[in-house]
């Protein structure tokens, strides 16, 4: 058991750094955006979920109400309940209860594409390994972000904002260079997001996350479907 824990650490190291740098950048924000340290921090301690933590500091920081705020993580990240059945799969025996909510807690992009990817059935201790290490990089790169926010000058903390576009980039290139529909979903969820910011600024940012997210899957999903061969074989 203790080998497997330490193979999950091992293989969750570089997700650990990656969430640390990008953190880093979510605890500088909140901070600027008028959020207390402590609060940013608890923030990260309670979800570990990238994109859906800086769109509802978004919708916070627009003093968006509370139905913007949950139906915006609603649709962000109900993509972790289908991997979490996904991932359900490949669980062994050693899995119980316990096991099974930390699983459900720590199910992130990165940990499900290296948990899938294992050969055969994953035990409780390898998937402990890799949500601590990665849990631990986001906590703690939050919170001396945070920090750093209220010590560093105004143009380096700006700066810093920069690498919020630069991680969406490095999500949606890749994947948009394979897939005419996901380019095709990221260019309408652009434009919708810009035609809403200037077309429409009476609507509140985080109905128009929602509004643009929702439209640019559905788009994708009906002008690129997934082929009935290609879903059996990502499975």
């Amino acid at each position: 058991m203790a080998s497997e824990y330490r193979a999950g650490l091992k293989d969750g190291l570089a997700i650990g750094v990656g969430y640390f740098s990008v953190s880093f950048t979510f605890g500088i924000l909140a901070v600027n955006g008028g959020l207390s340290a402590l609060t940013a921090g608890l923030i990260s301690l309670t979800n570990l979920t990238s994109a859906g933590q800086f769109a509802g500091l978004t919708v916070i920081l627009a003093h968006g109400s509370l139905v913007e705020l949950a139906l915006t993580q609603l649709v962000i990240n109900i993509r972790y309940a289908l991997m979490g059945i996904s991932l359900s799969q490949k669980l062994d025996s050693s899995f119980r209860t316990p096991q099974r909510l930390l699983t459900a807690y720590g199910i992130t992009d990165e940990i499900f594409a290296v948990a899938s990817a294992q050969p055969g059935l994953i035990s409780a201790a390898y998937l402990a390994g890799l949500i601590v290490i990665a849990f631990f990089g986001w906590t703690l790169g939050t919170v001396l972000g945070a920090a750093a926010g209220q010590i560093l000058p105004e143009l380096i903390t700006n700066a810093m904002g920069i690498v919020l576009y630069a991680m969406f980039l490095a999500i949606v290139l890749p994947a948009a260079k394979k897939s005419k529909g996901i380019l095709l979903a990221a260019l309408l969820a652009a434009g919708c997001s810009v035609l809403f910011r200037y077309g429409f600024p009476a609507v509140s940012s985080g109905f128009a996350v929602i509004i643009c997210a929702v439209a640019a899957a559905a788009a994708g999903a009906l002008l690129f479907p997934v082929p009935e061969e290609q879903e059996a074989s990502a499975t």
